[in-house]
């Protein structure tokens, strides 16, 4: 029976860059998740009868509201769901299986790399119909529906059964439990030259894959260990956990620490590699070297051709703004476009579905290409897998030839988290207040030569997007970016971004943080970020 209930809008369901994300709890409250689920659909037109696509990460509370989300669209006309057997679907998969069965849109139940658990995070992000996240447009009219919603549909049965594949129905609307894993082992098959991997790995070559008891791990055990051959146990954390194990499930050098220190050790396997929460980041370490995010994507893009599914070459290359400019000079070199957007993979779908783009990144470790509509981790893993078999040289060595083609660009993150809100916005409206008097201006032997506040003109669209990040730039290549991220849950995270070009090989081999130190200094005098937020040093270093 489908039935109407009354409810009552709440103020703070604006969603940020990857959707709605706030603490369970909070998700808990009365009709909060069906408020923003039913305003999505309330947003949206010509989707009765359509298929719909619902999956997430696993984390606590996934089950509760994918059964939520099934029965209320029963009752709002969809004609299907295709569901992720467990409730399970990564987010790049849930992009492939949207775009492979030509699904109207889909619900994806995640909060990416934050934690998980009873008290921790959770999130709503709807995708549209070519599998990315949805524009602006889309997300500004959600919003403006959550402020006015009265009532929500939803269909008064039982709950589905998640854990057998197969048709089942909700009324009138069919219910098909799928395979998570299947059609994106299929996608991957066809992009990667799989034989020479095996091969590589048949021949001695270790793999160690952390899949931080989050979604990635049945992915990667099906794709590393039974078709690729990888030694069982070369995929560790493999489960999906509720609460990843306690883990914080954000693949970075300080979360990802005992995969980091497996591989600076003498008897370190070949490669490392690790995957978020949801299976859309990746972290890349070759024995004795981290490989940043903004390095990876300028290697990827220069070694894609190596691989069966982009041996035509790159249409071209999508960065967000605060990611090094090391994928700049790639561009350069091959004669293809360089689109600098604003952080978020929802600004890369106009360039990736007008055929501007191919590969796209983010300093955040997200990389991907036009594959699906979402970055991908576990693509990221494999193509740098495909270009190590092809060149048959460690990847310590493509990285440093690489630095000696193009130059290398020192590049660090610096997040400030859970900063007070009001003290986040005062920071960043001094700064803005301070742009136009910048350039020109020397902070010891730097000098600013242009300050801004990044506005991105969508070449497609022709959307503007304003109020991306501060951006200034040094005479000689240097520069700093602030901006507050949109992907925590409480307070603000202020993010500082802190980049220097260095053409010269012999000073390759740096420190990273020495040799950003000028520039660490400036960032902090230049926003009084120890002034302002209270604190001393920065929460992650990455």
């Amino acid at each position: 029976m489908m039935i109407t209930v009354s409810t009552n809008p709440y103020g703070d369901q604006k969603p940020g860059t990857s959707g709605l994300r706030k603490k369970v709890p909070v998700f808990q409250q009365k009709n909060y998740a069906e408020n923003f689920i039913q305003s999505i659909f309330d947003s949206l037109e010509g989707y009765q009868g359509e298929t719909l696509v619902i999956g997430g990460d696993g984390r606590y509370y996934n089950r509760e509201v994918i059964q939520k989300a099934i029965k209320m669209a029963a009752a709002n006309g969809f004609g299907r769901v295709l569901v992720g057997r467990g409730g399970i679907l990564s987010t790049p998969a849930a992009s492939n299986v949207i775009r492979k069965y030509k699904a109207f849109g889909g619900i994806v139940l995640s909060a990416s790399h934050n934690p998980g658990g009873p008290t921790e995070d959770f999130g709503i992000k709807y995708n549209v119909g070519n599998g990315g996240p949805a524009p602006e447009r889309v997300t500004d009219a959600i919003f403006a529906r959550t402020q006015a919603i009265d009532s929500y549909r939803i269909a008064d049965v039982p709950d589905v059964n998640l854990d057998v594949e197969g048709t089942q129905h909700v009324e009138d609307m069919a219910v098909t439990v799928i395979d998570p894993v299947a059609d994106y082992a299929e996608l991957m098959e066809s992009l990667f030259d799989f034989a020479a991997i095996r091969a590589l790995i048949a021949g001695g070559f270790r793999v160690a894959f952390d899949a931080m008891s989050a979604v990635t791990g049945p992915y990667a055990k099906e794709i590393l260990e039974k078709r690729l051959g990888a030694p069982k146990g070369s995929v560790m954390n493999f489960i999906p956990l509720p609460d990843f194990g306690g883990h914080h499930p954000d693949p970075n050098l300080v979360h990802a620490r005992a995969l980091y220190e497996t591989m600076m050790a003498p008897d370190a396997p070949d490669f490392g590699a690790a995957s978020d929460g949801d299976g859309d980041r990746n972290l890349i370490i070759g024995r004795g070297i981290f490989v940043t995010p903004s390095d990876s994507l300028a290697i990827l893009a220069a070694n894609a051709h190596l691989a069966p599914g982009y041996a035509k070459g790159l249409a071209g290359i999508a960065r967000s703004m605060p990611t090094s400019g090391a994928a700049d000079r790639v561009a350069e070199k091959l004669g293809i476009g360089l689109y600098e957007t604003p952080t978020g993979w929802k600004f890369f779908g106009n360039l990736l579905d007008e055929g501007l783009a191919t590969i796209c990144g983010e300093e955040s470790a997200g990389t991907g290409s036009n594959h699906v509509r979402e970055k991908d981790g576990l693509w990221a893993v494999l193509l740098w897998l495909n270009i190590l078999a092809a060149r048959k040289e460690s990847a310590l060595d493509i990285v440093q030839k690489h630095w000696a083609t193009y130059g290398r660009n020192y590049y660090s993150r610096h997040d400030y988290e859970a900063v007070d809100t009001d003290a986040a916005n005062g920071l960043m409206a001094a700064l803005r207040e301070k742009l136009a008097d910048l350039p020109g201006k020397s902070f010891g032997a730097l000098k600013v030569e242009a300050a801004d506040d990044f506005s991105y003109h969508d070449p497609v669209d022709k959307s503007v997007s304003k109020n991306q990040g501060v951006r200034v730039l040094f005479e000689g290549g240097s520069r700093v970016v602030f901006r507050l991220s949109g992907t925590g849950t409480s307070g603000a995270t202020l993010r500082v971004y802190i980049e220097r070009y260095e053409p010269d090989p012999e000073r390759h081999d740096l420190d990273t943080q020495a040799a950003l130190a000028d520039l660490i200094a400036v960032a902090d005098e230049m926003a009084e970020i120890k002034t302002r937020t209270g604190r001393e040093e920065p929460s992650v270093i990455t």
